[in-house]
């Protein structure tokens, strides 16, 4: 081999080796366009390995299941994500309000608008006949959401910007409205219902819950 074939990368162990590094990542980008698009049930993993360009046998090598390579799409691109939101949380040196708004903002860019938001739908929709990934999505993903948006929620009330509330409820009401937006992405937005404005919807929540959530000694926030 020439020296200008090594320096364009054309060595075929090392070719090889990047090839066997990047298929897991392959593996489970193509699980989860398959899983939003056909749903947990009707994924093979004949069509994984497919799309993916490998064979089954190559997708054994690296998960054993479905469920394992579902769980491998949420530790992969969803934890990171609430990883980063926990330290931001700690690091945060401004209000709970555009702490808040921060968090929210991120969610949708990096999960809600993208394919990772058509999960909840699928959880949803089969958790019933797949409990095993229902209640995994639920530990790895919906309580650490829960867990980050009481932690801000706590943060605001400690420093008088919050009333006092039932912060267990409170996350789950602030939530539910942002969740609906990705499950409507992947649903009825698909069958030619009129699309709502992301950033206009997330604004108006926003606004919204922040003038039920200040104290009446921080009035001014809701102004």
């Amino acid at each position: 081999m020439s020296s200008v074939e090594i320096a364009l990368g054309a060595n075929p162990e090392a070719s090889r080796q990047r090839r066997k590094q990047a298929r897991p990542a392959e593996l489970t980008a193509a699980a989860l366009a398959l899983f939003v698009e056909k749903g947990f049930a009707a994924t093979r993993l004949d069509d994984i390995a497919a799309l993916a360009g490998v064979s089954k046998g190559t997708l054994y090598l690296y998960f054993d299941s479905k469920v394992a390579l579902f769980k491998a799409v949420v530790l992969e691109g969803i934890v990171p994500v609430l990883d980063a939101a926990d330290s931001m949380i700690d690091h945060f040196d401004g209000s709970s309000a555009e702490l808040m708004r921060q968090l929210v903002s991120t969610w949708w860019r990096l999960i809600g608008n993208t394919s990772l938001g058509g999960l909840p739908k699928l959880v949803i929709s089969e958790a019933r006949n797949f409990p095993e990934v229902a209640a995994f999505y639920q530990n790895a993903v919906i309580a650490r959401a829960r867990n980050l948006l009481k932690r801000v929620l706590q943060r605001g009330i400690a420093a008088g910007e919050f009333r006092s509330m039932p912060v267990d409820m409170v996350a789950d009401v602030l939530f539910a409205p942002i969740l609906m937006l990705a499950i409507r992405r992947h649903s009825v937005d698909m069958c030619g219902a009129t699309t709502i404005d992301a950033e206009t919807y997330l604004q108006t929540h926003f606004e919204l819950t922040l003038h039920g959530l200040v104290s009446s000694n921080n009035s001014r926030l809701a102004q």
